[in-house]
């Protein structure tokens, strides 16, 4: 066994969070995962596999396996609903935890499945009780302490951006028209995409891109990386299911994400339509359709289009409490209104907390952010 020792508090408990808690407990270095919500996993938990005839690399089974491995490892102590709220630093870290507003389960069971349905986590006051047989069990109890540690990771994730923001598109009106968020939860719920509105599958979809980054208006001017190939993948989950179906994907360009990506687009583009244009608004028409108006890239005259469901790809922007965490680790901020990662002294960040990212891109962040703790833990031993 690896003689290194020492404590780390994780900050965060979604994919970074979980990945770097679990690298540094293979260290041999006791972790104390923090996470403000009552459940771990962040939002890749609800994402759904998109695997077709073969594996599409979306990353959510890593997600899953991460999570059990993290919930069985005796060296990493969590605590669900409860957040950092002050730091003193002398020899050591010592943070101040406290029971945090967040959701909370209330008594209410709370249950993450793989896409084989297998029962993940269950969280909940009466956990004992309500529990599937072979389900992990966390209590969501709320930690109010003061802890010393030796290093920090913060690994406090991303918001998805408010697609009610963008109010021509009638997001939070009009019930057919949902975010690609949504999407993934639909999709797992139901084993297959159907209309909110009357749960049958949707014939005509519209995929819209960048809802919320690259926007001057916004003053958003990254792009969130991830938002093509997810919608492509979920595109093509969609023709899978029901190879009648028309999918239809507006954006500005699309991104390539990884030396395959190529190649997975070419096939997409067989059984998909691209148009080139963002559309301008979104109106319902009769049997809960959708119209779209948008500019007709060949000719630059407005076109009308129906749909059945129109999917919103939303952006990743910085997380809620970015400026509270920035402010209490004293870590600065980028100009994009993430945390910097070039901290230093025994603090590091992970994940999207420091920008977009694919969950293969914030586990590879967060194992380095682990990797750099541990030799930071060795020239301060």
């Amino acid at each position: 066994m690896n003689s290194q020792t020492g404590k780390v508090m994780v900050v965060g408990g979604g994919i970074a969070g979980l990945t770097a808690a679990w690298e540094l407990a293979r260290k041999n270095i006791g972790v104390e995962l923090v996470e403000k919500s009552c459940f771990l996993g962040g939002h890749s938990i609800g994402y759904t596999c998109k695997a077709t005839e073969m594996c599409q690399k979306c990353g959510a089974c890593s997600v899953e396996k991460m999570l059990k491995d993290v919930i069985a490892e005796p060296l990493i102590n969590v605590h669900l609903r409860t957040e950092v709220k002050a730091l003193d630093r002398s020899d050591r870290y010592r943070i101040t935890l406290a029971k945090s507003d967040g959701e909370a389960a209330d008594g209410k069971i709370l249950k993450g499945f793989s896409r084989h349905n297998t029962p993940l986590f269950v969280i909940g006051e009466n956990v004992t009780e309500a529990a599937p047989p072979g389900a992990m069990k966390i209590q969501d109890m709320g930690s109010e302490c003061e802890l010393d540690v030796d290093a920090v990771i913060l690994a406090t994730g991303f918001s998805p951006f408010d697609a009610s923001l963008k109010s021509t598109y009638g997001y939070g009106k009009w019930e057919n028209v949902i975010t690609g968020l949504e999407f993934e939860h639909i999709e797992r719920e139901n084993a297959g995409i159907v209309r909110p509105s009357d749960g049958k599958s949707p014939k005509r979809v519209a995929f819209i891109q960048c809802v919320g980054s690259r926007d001057e208006r916004l003053g958003h001017l990254w792009c969130s990386e991830v938002c093509c190939a997810y919608a492509l993948r979920m595109a093509g989950t969609i023709r899978h299911q029901d190879p009648e179906a028309e999918v239809s994907v507006f954006y500005i360009d699309v991104q390539n994400v990884g030396k395959e990506f190529p190649v997975f687009y070419a096939k997409i583009k067989e059984n998909v339509r691209f148009v080139r244009t963002i559309p301008v608004d979104i109106y319902p028409v009769e049997n809960d359709c959708l119209k779209l108006r948008h500019m007709a890239e060949d000719q630059g005259t407005p076109t009308f289009e129906e749909f059945d469901l129109v999917v919103l790809s939303i952006g990743i922007m910085p997380g809620a409490d970015t400026k509270i965490i920035s402010e209490i680790f004293d870590v600065p901020m980028t100009v994009d209104g993430f945390l910097d990662e070039s901290v230093g002294n025994g603090i590091f960040v992970a994940g999207t907390a420091s920008g977009p990212g694919t969950i293969a891109a914030s586990m590879a962040k967060a194992g380095k952010a682990a990797f750099d703790a541990v030799k930071y833990l060795g020239g301060a031993k």
